[in-house]
């Protein structure tokens, strides 16, 4: 099966999540910039899970740049990481509203670490399609932000109810991890061009 008709999919889903997300966004009745500070928090998870969507979103176009085809499997793999990607806009707004209260940003949390997961799950799934020698396998490598990211969702998930900015200081921290993009793929697909 070619992989082009679930790019194709996957990057309108993704679209259809930042445009939701920038739909929630409510524009203040004043003109004033003090009128921006009761909708700052919303603001500021918008841009948090704004970048999220763009980290999936580039990772994902290298993931699928590696690969040479798709299965039902890896189908599956990567509607279960669109379900959780197709959740953020409602705990980016829940969040938000609630001025980063503890169980919003909890659950938030949790939908970041089940990105991750599911992920990962899409990456292993290829990898077991395509073989344990294929070009996707050599390039991934160790995973180290990957584990990181996880582990720092883990933590800050139980941090969320000590304090919900400390959690969200992790969040953060873990997108920044992946601002860069992942260069391995990159990097492999360059070798295998020459």
């Amino acid at each position: 099966m070619k992989k082009s008709r679930l790019e194709a999919f996957s990057d309108g889903v993704l679209a259809i999540i930042i445009t939701i997300m920038v739909l929630e966004l409510k524009v203040p009745h004043a003109v004033e910039l003090a009128a921006l500070k009761p909708v700052l928090p919303v603001l500021l998870s918008y841009v948090l899970s704004f970048i999220y969507v763009g980290i999936y979103w580039n990772n994902h176009h290298h993931l699928f740049q590696a690969t040479e085809q798709v299965s039902g499997g890896i189908l599956w793999a990567n509607l279960f990481l669109l379900f959780w990607l197709s959740l953020f806009p409602f705990t980016t707004a829940w969040m938000g509203e609630n001025h980063l209260a503890a169980i919003p940003t909890a659950i938030y949390g949790f939908v970041l670490l089940m990105a991750g997961l599911a992920y990962y799950v899409l990456e292993r799934a290829i990898i077991a399609k395509e073989g344990r020698e294929s070009f996707l396998a050599q390039a991934v490598g160790k995973e180290w932000k990957a584990k990181i990211s996880l582990a720092l969702y883990l933590a800050a998930i139980p941090l969320a109810f000590l304090s919900s900015w400390i959690a969200s200081a992790l969040y953060l921290f873990a997108a920044l991890l992946w601002l860069i993009p992942d260069p391995r793929i990159e990097k492999a697909l360059k070798k295998r061009e020459h």
